[in-house]
């Protein structure tokens, strides 16, 4: 797309809205693609293993309110790291109920990986912008970010 028909579109904020939210939806939907194929881990798993390694063991509920998810279903995507050794859960010794979520050595490794393959997919998607284009379009998401 030429500069020119960026600045004489005549796309309304509602027009342009819907092409962003087309947009983020396919480039989610590539990057949490390439990511399980290289990887196993999808981009809701990872974002789980991303809270716990930067935040440390938490109750499965703090991790829900973390993610802003429903509980059930962190506990299901939390079923599923646990069935693959890379998270525990651990009872409380007060309450049975409350389980505390901690990520292993091997959720570490595989976080890793399935963050570089999820960076790799944005540098493709997002690598021919130049520096300027780039710093525009930082400019208008971190715009409509403040708007949100």
């Amino acid at each position: 797309m030429n500069e020119q028909a960026v600045t004489t579109s005549s796309a309304g904020p509602e027009q342009v809205g819907l092409s962003f939210l087309a947009l983020a939806h396919s480039v989610r939907e590539r990057v949490d693609r390439h990511m399980t194929t290289a990887t196993g881990l999808s981009l809701s798993r990872a974002k789980v293993l991303q809270v716990l390694a930067s935040r440390g063991p938490l109750h499965q509920a703090e991790l829900a309110k973390a993610l802003e998810q429903a509980p059930r279903s962190v506990t299901q995507i939390v079923e599923g790291l646990e069935r693959l050794d890379l998270v525990t859960r651990t009872g409380d010794s007060h309450d049975r109920r409350r389980k505390t979520v901690s990520v292993t050595d091997k959720g570490r490794g595989v976080l890793t990986s399935a963050e570089q393959a999820g960076a790799e997919m944005l540098q493709q998607l997002f690598g021919s912008l130049d520096r300027r284009q780039l710093a525009a379009l930082d400019q208008l998401v971190a715009r409509v970010g403040t708007a949100v």
